[in-house]
């Protein structure tokens, strides 16, 4: 039997096996009985859609979306609905990439939203490829309203321009193939994994200096705290506040603010934060408020996300940390 043919079979036997526990609510929709031979059609599990980290995944990639296209006023409340179109699309890679696409602006019929999806996806797969990775989306996926197609896309663009943002870990979903063969419909649940470690998502494009200090140097580390520290309250000392812990004492932001109103000499209205925060939400505050300023000082959006400080998480608090010790390590 020749190598096709087994695998083939192989294809077969685990869809013979698949079939009968497909999951409930999973619904074979009676136009795939007119679908081509050998056409498939791929459907996220109802299941996977409830799933707590997915959903999360989600709100994250939203939220990026929101935040990177708030000065074009478009505002993402579904990716399946807001993304089939290309129009979002177009704006978020014109946006990451700098480039303008020659698209029409507004596309209502059918063959003219395709058109504006190919030329999108063309673009974002040429900037993608040559960086080894598999093309999980296309036209035809997108705008049908596939989500995981759509999920897989802003992934890659999110990982690959290196967004502010932490995607969380291990995300997989479950979608429900549904191909013809032979005029039989044979159905599969295969799980498609949507976002491994961070270290792996971010490690293919941002190594950098802390991650080898944590991993390979961890006696180097102490040296760097110290000179953080000491640098911080050169500052911190001129309001009477040290610190004496990285980790712990900029978790709720207000010595990360009240730092930037001192290297950049102003002083900080007090309703513009919660000086004593207690819930995390006030801290979360706190901190994007801090990263506000860092930004309006002309330093770069900081990869750090507000709520990895607030959960002290080491290796974000020294990014921050460190991207104002070089920029402000010979203010007075």
């Amino acid at each position: 039997m020749d190598a096709d043919n087994m695998s083939d079979l192989h294809e077969e036997g685990k869809n013979a096996i698949n079939a009968p526990m497909l999951p409930t609510g999973t619904e074979i929709h009676p136009e795939d009985t007119l679908m081509e031979e050998n056409a498939e059609r791929i459907m996220l599990d109802p299941t996977s859609r409830e799933n707590l980290k997915f959903k999360d995944l989600l709100k994250v990639l939203i939220d990026w979306i929101n935040s990177e296209l708030e000065e074009d006023r478009i505002i993402v409340k579904d990716l399946e609905e807001d993304c089939y179109d290309g129009q979002v699309l177009q704006k978020l890679f014109e946006k990451l990439s700098g480039r303008k696409l020659n698209v029409a602006e507004v596309t209502q019929s059918e063959i003219g939203q395709k058109q504006k999806l190919q030329t999108v996806l063309e673009s974002v797969n040429e900037m993608l490829r040559p960086h080894g990775w598999t093309i999980e989306w296309s036209v035809d996926s997108i705008h049908s309203k596939n989500l995981v197609a759509i999920v897989y896309l802003l992934v890659a663009l999110a990982m690959h321009f290196q967004a502010p943002i932490r995607l969380p870990e291990h995300v997989s979903a479950q979608v429900v193939v549904v191909k013809k063969r032979e005029g039989i419909l044979q159905t599969a649940l295969v799980t498609k994994e949507l976002t491994s470690t961070t270290e792996m998502m971010m490690g293919r494009f941002e190594r950098d200096a802390f991650d080898t200090l944590l991993d390979h140097a961890p006696d180097k580390l102490n040296v760097v705290k110290t000179s953080l520290i000491t640098f911080v309250n050169k500052h911190l000392n001129k309001l009477n506040l040290e610190v004496t812990e990285l980790e712990s004492q900029f978790a709720d932001g207000v010595y990360l603010i009240l730092l930037m109103g001192l290297l950049e000499d102003y002083f900080v209205p007090l309703f513009n934060f919660f000086l004593t925060p207690e819930s995390f939400e006030q801290k979360v505050h706190n901190v994007a408020f801090a990263f506000e300023l860092m930004q309006d000082g002309g330093l770069k959006k900081p990869k750090a996300r507000p709520e990895d400080v607030v959960n002290l998480n080491l290796k974000s608090t020294l990014r921050v940390l460190y991207n104002l010790f070089t920029n402000y390590k010979n203010s007075e």
